[in-house]
Parts: C-alpha cells; sequence; structure tokens
C-alpha cells in the first residue's frame, strides 16, 4: 500500500475539483511526464510542459525522498502559473476603456496572491489509484504508469519511454541518394520507431490538395514552423528525395518506438535544400545487375576501400594525390550520399570495408545499411579500420576472431615459427612490428540451414610500394590466424577472404596466396633493399581464387593504376556465381581519375555472387 502523503500547498493555481484530484475520477486527456531513471546513475530526470507552455526538466537525487522532488515541482508550477496569470491580467487591463494599468503593474506576485482566495491546491504523485507516500524514494515513487497532479492538471507518469539521444540529418542531400539520420536511441529500437517525412510548400507553389494538407498538418501539431510542410507519403527511417524536391528543405517527424511502446516525438528540418545530384555516377550501370537480393544459396559479397576522411581530407590529398578532384567533392558529407547509395544499391549479403572512419562507420554506414536489412561489425586500426556487415536474414554473428598482425607475431604461439625465421633479420623484424595494419575475422552462420557456416576475413595490408617482404608476413599471419579459425575452432568451414592487399597479379604476395607457397629467393623478401631482405620460404594449405580475377585496376588516381583488391574464395566450398562488371574506362577516367563528383573513392568496389558447392 501506498501511504497517503501530506498535502504540497501550491499557491496561486485553482484548487482540483473532486473528480480530477484523483486518477480514477472522471475521463480526461492527460499530459505526459518522462521519467528517465537509470540504476547507474545516481540522479533521475524529469520532464514535463506546465500550463503556461513552459517546458520543466529537473534533475533529482534518486534517493531523495518523494515529498522533497513534490516540493520543488510546486515551486516551478507556482512561477509558471504566476507569468501565464500576469500575462492573462495584462490582457484584460488592456482591453478595458480607462486603463487598468495599475492592475497590470501590480506584477506576477499580485497576479498569484490574487488567485489564492480559489482554494489550496496541492502537487501530488498517484499509482494504482493511491496518493504515493512523501517518504517513497524517488527511485521506487516514479513508476511507469502513475499519475502527477499538479493543481487541476494531471500527467501521466512514463518511466524511460524509448528517446532519441541524438538525430541529425546530413549537410548535403542530392535528389536519387537515400537521406538516412543519424540517430541514437535509448530504451528504443529503430525497428519499432516511426519516421514520417515532409518537404517544404513553397507560398503559392502547392496544389489546392497540398495546400490542404500542409494546413492540416499544421493544425495538428504545434511545432510545426512556418514555412508550410507536406507530407511525401514515405514512412521510413530512409527517404530518397526526387528532382521534384530539388531546392525544397526536408523535415523528418520521428517518434520513437520499442515494440507497442513510444516517447516523445522530435522534429528536425534539413538546413540546405537538396541538392540537384552529380548526374551518372559509375555505380549507377552496376546496380542494373543486382537489383534484388539473391536467392539462396548465393552469396552476394562486395569489397570496397572507402577512402578514409582521415585521408581524403589533408592538404595533400586535395593538392598532390587528387588535385584533379573538385574540392566539395572530397568532403565527408558529400562522398557518404555516394556511399550509401552505391553500397545500398548492390543489394549485397556481404560487405567488406577497409579505410572506415569510426564516425562513418557509427553515424552514416550501420544506419544506412541498417534499413536495407544488414548488421555490421567494425575493427580500429588507428585513424580508420575495417567494417564487415552481413545481411540479417541471410547469416547471424557466431564469434570474432580479429588480430592485429604486430601483436598476434610478437605473442601468438601459432607463429612462433614465422617470428624465429623473421629475427635472423633485426631490422626486418623492426619495421614489421611497427606497422598497424589488423585483420577482421567473423564467422557466421546461415539463418535457413545451421549447419552451414561462414569464415569471413577482412583486412588492408601495408601501402607502401616497397613493403613487398612486410605483406608476405601480414599475409602468412593472416592465413595462419584464418586456418586455425576454420580448420580448428570451427573444423572445415570454407572461407572468403576480402581486402585491399596493395598487391597486383604479379606480386610474390598474390602468388603466394594463389599457389599456395613462395620460395626463399623471390625477388619480393629484397623489397627494400638488401639490407632488410629476410628470405623464408613459407606455404598455406588452402585452395584460393580471386572471384573477380585480375581485373586491369581496382585503384585508378592521377599517378597509379592497378589491380590492388580482391574476394579470395576457397574453392573447395565455393564457386563464383557471377562477377558484377565494373565501371567502364570512358566511365573512371570522365573526370580524369577517382575519386570524383560521381565516385566517392579512390578504389572501385568488387562485387560478385558466389555460391555454395
Amino acid at each position: 500500500m501506498w501511504r497517503l502523503p501530506g498535502r504540497v500547498a501550491l499557491r496561486g493555481v485553482r484548487a482540483a475539483g473532486a473528480a480530477a484530484a484523483e486518477p480514477g475520477g472522471r475521463a480526461e486527456a492527460m499530459e505526459r511526464a518522462v521519467v528517465r531513471c537509470v540504476p547507474s546513475e545516481p540522479k533521475l530526470s524529469l520532464s514535463f510542459a506546465l500550463a503556461d507552455g513552459s517546458h520543466k526538466n529537473m534533475q533529482r537525487d534518486q534517493s531523495e525522498p518523494l515529498g522533497r522532488a513534490l516540493s520543488r515541482i510546486a515551486t516551478n508550477a507556482l512561477k509558471g502559473h504566476a507569468k501565464a496569470a500576469a500575462a492573462k491580467k495584462g490582457r484584460k487591463s488592456r482591453a478595458r476603456a480607462g486603463g487598468g494599468g495599475a492592475a497590470a503593474a501590480a506584477g506576477p506576485e499580485a497576479a498569484a496572491e490574487g488567485e489564492a482566495a480559489a482554494g489550496e491546491p496541492v502537487v501530488r504523485l498517484f499509482y494504482r489509484e493511491e496518493a504515493v507516500a512523501e517518504d517513497v524514494l524517488n527511485v521506487d515513487a516514479w513508476q511507469d504508469g502513475a499519475v502527477l497532479q499538479i493543481g487541476d492538471v494531471k500527467y501521466k507518469v512514463e518511466r524511460n519511454p524509448p528517446a532519441f539521444t541524438e538525430l541529425q540529418l546530413p549537410r548535403y542531400i542530392m535528389a536519387g541518394f537515400p537521406v538516412c539520420p543519424k540517430l541514437s536511441l535509448e530504451f528504443g529500437d529503430p525497428g519499432s520507431s516511426v519516421f514520417r517525412w515532409y518537404r517544404e510548400v513553397r507560398a503559392g507553389a502547392a496544389e489546392p490538395g497540398e495546400r490542404g494538407l500542409a494546413a492540416a498538418t499544421a493544425t495538428s501539431s504545434r511545432s510545426l514552423p512556418s514555412p508550410a510542410w507536406a507530407e511525401t507519403g514515405v514512412q521510413e527511417r530512409v527517404y530518397t528525395p526526387s528532382n521534384a524536391d530539388v531546392g525544397l528543405r526536408l523535415k523528418l517527424h520521428c517518434t520513437p518506438g520499442n515494440g507497442q511502446r513510444f516517447g516523445p516525438s522530435r522534429e528536425l528540418e534539413s538546413v540546405c535544400p537538396v541538392e540537384a545530384g552529380p548526374g551518372t555516377c559509375t555505380f549507377d550501370h552496376r546496380h542494373l545487375y543486382t537489383k534484388k537480393v539473391t536467392e539462396d544459396p548465393c552469396i552476394r559479397t562486395v569489397s570496397y576501400n572507402l577512402l578514409a576522411d582521415t585521408y581524403a581530407q589533408t592538404e595533400f590529398s586535395r593538392t598532390v594525390l587528387y588535385p584533379y578532384c573538385a574540392p566539395y567533392a572530397l568532403e565527408l558529407d558529400y562522398r557518404q550520399n555516394l556511399i550509401q547509395k552505391e553500397l545500398t544499391g548492390y543489394n549485397a549479403d556481404l560487405i567488406c570495408l577497409q579505410e572506415v572512419d569510426r564516425a562513418v562507420f557509427a553515424d552514416s554506414l550501420v544506419p544506412a545499411l541498417e534499413a536495407f536489412g544488414l548488421e555490421g561489425v567494425f575493427r580500429i586500426k588507428q585513424h580508420e579500420g575495417l567494417a564487415t556487415f552481413y545481411r540479417k536474414s541471410k547469416f547471424t554473428l557466431l564469434s570474432q576472431h580479429d588480430i592485429s598482425f604486430q601483436e598476434a607475431l610478437g605473442s601468438d604461439p601459432l607463429h612462433k615459427e614465422l617470428l624465429e625465421k623473421l629475427a635472423l633479420n633485426p631490422l626486418a623484424q623492426e619495421k614489421v612490428l611497427q606497422r598497424s595494419s589488423v585483420l577482421q575475422i567473423s564467422v557466421l552462420q546461415s539463418t535457413k540451414d545451421p549447419s552451414k557456416k561462414i569464415c569471413v576475413a577482412n583486412t588492408h595490408l601495408y601501402w607502401h610500394p616497397k613493403g613487398g617482404y612486410i605483406r608476405l608476413i601480414q599475409m602468412a599471419v593472416a592465413l595462419v590466424h584464418i586456418r586455425n579459425v576454420s580448420c580448428n575452432l570451427y573444423p572445415g568451414i570454407p572461407v572468403i577472404f576480402c581486402g585491399d592487399f596493395n598487391s597486383t597479379p604479379s606480386t610474390g604476395l598474390y602468388h603466394f596466396v594463389i599457389n599456395g607457397s613462395i620460395t626463399e629467393d623471390h625477388e619480393d623478401w629484397a623489397s627494400n633493399g638488401e639490407e632488410e631482405r629476410c628470405n623464408m620460404s613459407l606455404t598455406h594449405l588452402f585452395k584460393l581464387k580471386s572471384a573477380c580475377g585480375e581485373p586491369a585496376y581496382t585503384n585508378y588516381v592521377g599517378g597509379f593504376h592497378g589491380c590492388l583488391d580482391y574476394i579470395f574464395i576457397d574453392l573447395n566450398a565455393l564457386e563464383v556465381e557471377q562477377v558484377i562488371p565494373l565501371p567502364s574506362h570512358e566511365e573512371v577516367t570522365t573526370h580524369q581519375a577517382l575519386p570524383s563528383v560521381s565516385h566517392p573513392s579512390d578504389h572501385i568496389a568488387l562485387v560478385c555472387d558466389l555460391k555454395w558447392k
């Protein structure tokens, strides 16, 4: 039983009638009081709107007795009501002939005192139709479904409802490119949330039906700003503007949800109007081959170096590496539009990405790809990292086995023999152990057939043109680690190994991967001169093939073009169903080289459909 608390006096607010004072009284619409109470935090927050339209946000200790919180609410409500009463009295005074200036000048205090005679109102909290005692602690008092009464106004308490902690639209919005808001949710799920998109309506430009819709929308929402807005009809998280939206701003109204429970709605408007797109992009023709998600047993796989923002935004990149690229086309806000459209248009089951900024993963890729049915994991390197996404309807993530090459080589017994060979040349060993490259491994299980599992590896090897022997060592470590996962931890599961290997088909690394061995006298062991030569023979037991063959190039910049990226597959269990054609040379060089206004990276995505044997 909740003990009836003593009354908390609230001067200046009209007393509630008997029916309105108890939750079980006459039925009436209630306002909302939102309580956020997390066990790991010392305070809870309380948010509600007063009768004068002001919004109150309070922080109270969870261990504080309820009576103190109610007293504070009473003080806040009294101030708000006094202001409202003073404003009302002022309006009445101005309306009287002969001047009620003295009454208007009396101020909020006089207005509050003037209403005190109406009775002695209360602030109370009810739970299950019983008043909650003042000595009950806040953490226990503010239960979901309780009713807070301030004077004659009732508030339904919602404890920890779904809520947005972050909500933001991208700065660049272009016709034909999907717009996905950056959002973070607490106590909620994006899939259960409600989204409604609106477009700006220019004065005099709307059709009669549109004007009526905009007016109805404005009437139904007090927060709807001017100019008017018309519904687009899109009620999904992702909205793709059309050419008709060019020059107009967008607005998103979203309500956070969790199952059948919903939290306070929020609205946000785009800062800039929708712009025209860049025209035909390098990936538009490729999307003709990937209009639908593949049926089982096919696995559409993508490998793509996105060009990390941390590299694209340097002065060296703008003036030396990519001087031919328009500066705005190197900005992340612009490139994200292209990246999101390209990746979502492939309808892939697996996407392995390199050079992924942490913020890009969390704020752009996760929400955009999640809206299209994919889930992702991330592995940081230093300033950027690797990301692997998988289609949730086809796969579940069983485990992850990521490593740093330098750490694994230096401490994992799996690589003891390799480290001993490398130690014969201390200078080469030092160079190898200075590199920060990482390997990401995800073991996935088929949702349709749990007996089918797959080992998906993703990496970005050392980049320097003279680093051939370092890449060989890194690849040796990678293959030993992958074999441990695919043969020892999960015996017999097939392997898909994607990445930017920074090695052309003529290099020792490619020969090593495809043929299973490399001799100690291969020229790549001296790739950085005789001083760092570290001759050794290496072997591996996989039977691997480049699923997309050996394209003329997967990287095309002003001073270099060549094939550096591959999707290696396990020939014992997988075969290639189709390879999605790369852009034509004319498309790649339309703007001289990559990146460009129509292509977001200096690399080209590899896309192929694989099939279980």
